[in-house]
Order: structure tokens, then sequence, then C-alpha cells
């Protein structure tokens, strides 16, 4: 079984910066593709930011203010979120593994931005 945890999630200022982290005890991040989506109230889950073998990807409403990376030392993926809005509202998911990094999903940590 393999565990995806998720945390740094909460209330924050529009503008801030938070960063989520995904511990994944159970295996080696730089080993599979990892990355994080959300679900907001009412809609479909999208895909945030994925990254593999140091490949990233970015849905375009994030390009350019979130980071992915994997912090090997401590088996975890972040995501670095800058200048957020209220329309990065929602829960947030952390998946892995699988050609669409979709194969393994954590329980989701909730970012409510006001």
């Amino acid at each position: 079984h393999v565990q995806l945890v998720e945390s740094g999630g909460g209330s924050v200022q529009a503008g801030g910066n938070p960063t989520l982290s995904c511990a994944t005890p159970a295996l080696t991040p730089s080993g599979y593709c990892m990355g994080w989506f959300r679900q907001a109230p009412g809609k479909e889950r999208e895909g945030v930011a994925t990254i593999y073998d140091d490949s990233t990807y970015y849905h375009a409403s994030v390009q350019g203010r979130f980071t992915i990376s994997q912090d090997k030392a401590k088996n975890t993926v972040d995501l670095q979120m800058d200048r957020v809005n209220a329309e990065d509202t929602a829960v947030y998911i952390c998946a892995a593994g699988g050609t669409f990094c979709d194969q393994y999903w954590g329980q989701g940590t909730q970012v409510t931005v006001s």
C-alpha cells in the first residue's frame, strides 16, 4: 500500500505564499511521476503540477506562480505556491505513479484563500 500524506494546507490571505508538502514514506519520489492536483467546489479535479526526472508540467493558471520540487533527503514532493488568489481555493491532492501521475492518491489538504 502506497501512502501519500499531504501537509501545509489551511487558510491564507490573497497574495500569500504557502507551501504544501507530500510525504511518501513507501516510495522514492525520484523514481515516480509525482503530481499535485486540486478540486474546487463544483469543479472537476485538475492537474496543477507534475514532476518526473526533473521534467515539470504546470497548469496554465499557475504557471509562473507555483513551483513543484522533490526533496530527496526527506522523500517529499513540495508545491511552493506564490501570490495565491481566491481561484486557488481548493482541496489539493498529492498523487504518484502511472503515466499521468495518478496511480496513487493522498487524502488531500484544503487551501482556502481569502
